[in-house]
């Protein structure tokens, strides 16, 4: 790893926590249309519908709270009345405004290869919705670049890789999803680390073992130190 030059970090659950909101906000939505539907059911209508409308919406809290209007449209029948389509809309301008909390060992690892690499947050989302949150977690002044990504495919590295003018073995990659911040990582040529989150979000999970000698894993995000310094 001696030709490293850019380190990047996923966002959401690897600096903060965010898919906990998500959780606690689907089981609201759950509770919202259990009239029609076992909490179960609700939640399979829904992420159908949310990965459906990805390539329309793209990732982030605003096409969460379009997906979960359909959902409630689709499982009521068309019958869902206004006041239950303005409290989810309510639910997500709430998932809008929650509080920026830091995981463990965040500022330590930035404090430490600060300066020894170029640092870069490439993640995915709603640009407004990210860019608020990296103002409100205090931690730009860390980083060189910052990446909203429309997905996390081979091709989109890629090209953060031709605007970052780097190669894809100068490239290390360190997020919560094996899926995007991984395997396309590794796949050209990167160089990647898993840091496991609490929950994950299950468009976003694989189902077998990553062996790869560009590869590894961490128990807490600071274990990156003394692999790079």
């Amino acid at each position: 790893m001696k030709n490293l030059k850019v380190i990047a970090f996923d966002a959401d659950d690897t600096l903060w926590g965010n898919e906990m909101y998500f959780d606690e906000t689907e089981k609201k939505f759950c509770g919202l249309m259990e009239d029609y539907l076992s909490h179960q059911g609700i939640s399979s209508e829904l992420f159908q519908i949310e990965i459906a409308n990805l390539k329309l919406y793209g990732y982030g809290i605003k096409g969460y709270i379009l997906s979960m209007i359909e959902a409630a449209m689709k499982i009521s029948n068309n019958t869902i009345s206004i006041e239950a389509i303005e409290k989810i809309v309510q639910y997500g301008k709430d998932l809008l405004e929650k509080p920026v909390d830091l995981l463990d060992g965040v500022t330590e690892t930035l404090e430490a290869l600060s300066g020894k690499y170029k640092l870069v947050v490439a993640t995915k989302g709603d640009l407004l919705d990210q860019r608020r949150k990296l103002h409100n977690s205090s931690l730009g002044p860390y980083f060189h670049h910052i990446e909203v990504m429309s997905d996390k495919q081979e091709i989109d590295y890629l090209d953060l890789i031709k605007r970052l003018e780097i190669q894809p073995n100068e490239f290390y990659m360190i997020g919560n999803s094996l899926k995007s911040d991984v395997l396309p990582v590794l796949s050209i040529g990167g160089y990647a680390a898993h840091i496991p989150f609490h929950t994950t979000w299950a468009h976003e999970k694989i189902d077998h073992k990553v062996e790869h000698p560009k590869f590894t894993t961490l128990q807490q995000l600071t274990d990156i130190i003394p692999l790079l310094i």
